[in-house]
């Protein structure tokens, strides 16, 4: 990875819809320089996901929600097991297994609190590895990124 690549990467974190022309010229490489860049970027797993952010306040009004979780018990299999059910939950935005008083961040996405709660209930009240969990509502998506400083 070298410097055009830093900077192609740091345009598309912003912008995933620019030509490569557009690209180019803000970089200094032709077009298909870029593309193949690109490419091989794509292909070393650098990038990983190229998606539409959407507005949840347009679509109705969604929630956000951050949510520390404890579990009961340690253990790799305790631990895989939670992150597998993590990653089927289409609401789970993004999960983090982290070190201090939580074995657990995530941060959940609902339509209203009604839903919210209802995913409480398969996520954590149904889960005997879940000794407790603490929700912070989000009044207000002040920045959402998931952007690397490059």
């Amino acid at each position: 990875m070298d410097t055009f690549d830093r900077q192609l990467l740091k345009i598309l974190q912003n912008n995933s819809r620019i030509t490569t022309e557009e690209l180019g010229g803000q970089v200094g490489l032709s077009a298909t320089a870029c593309q193949r860049r690109i490419k091989k970027l794509r292909q070393d797993g650098v990038i990983r996901k190229e998606v539409a952010v959407l507005d949840g306040i347009s679509l109705g009004g969604y929630v956000t929600v951050v949510v520390e979780v404890i579990l009961t018990r340690g253990g790799a299999l305790v631990i895989d097991e939670f992150k597998a059910k993590m990653l089927t939950c289409e609401a789970v935005q993004q999960c983090y297994y982290v070190t201090g008083n939580a074995d657990f961040i995530l941060i959940i996405t609902a339509e209203n609190m009604l839903a919210y709660e209802q995913i409480t209930r398969q996520l954590f009240f149904g889960n005997i590895n879940v000794q407790k969990f603490h929700s912070t509502v989000v009044m207000e998506n002040v920045k959402v990124g998931l952007g690397i400083p490059l």
